[in-house]
């Protein structure tokens, strides 16, 4: 048997890479919203948003645009800039062939219930103990976070 023909486990991308990778993609969305937002309500929004009258557009500009926006540079990069930078994709756990649209909007819907609703800290943190490095989201949608070959 070859060198070629020997099927390799990947490299999962653990927890601290994972961490560092969101908050590059955080920095990044603050940089894009924060402009928006003060365009859109002017110097003072953080007053506005503390009394509530922000929500309706919060909404789309905060929630439902970044992860529309994720969910296509996970289907058309197969990462965000931040997995980009830290040489990682998202692919299906299956095949490891880039993961289909459906898989990615479950994952998608899934990290953002975790983050809103249910125990964010215990879904993300489980990254660090599962032997794939899967976070609950990767587990419901079948994905998984590989490092690229190159690196």
């Amino acid at each position: 048997m070859t060198e070629d023909t020997v099927k390799r486990e990947p490299r999962y991308v653990g927890f601290w890479k994972r961490l560092a990778a969101s908050i590059i993609d955080i920095i990044i969305l603050v940089a894009i919203i924060a402009p928006i937002e003060i365009a859109i309500f002017g110097r003072g929004y953080l007053v506005l948003a503390m009394q509530g009258k922000t929500l309706a557009v919060d909404i789309w500009v905060q929630l439902i645009l970044p992860l529309v926006a994720a969910i296509l540079l996970w289907r058309y990069r197969s990462a965000t800039p931040g997995l980009m930078l830290m040489s990682a994709r998202i692919v299906d756990a299956a095949t490891l062939a880039p993961a289909s649209m459906r898989k990615l909007v479950i994952r998608a819907v899934v990290l953002l219930v975790m983050w809103i609703v249910i125990i964010p800290l215990v879904g993300v943190l489980w990254i660090a103990f599962d032997k794939r490095k899967q976070g609950w989201h990767d587990k419901l949608a079948g994905t998984v976070v590989i490092q690229d070959e190159d690196d």
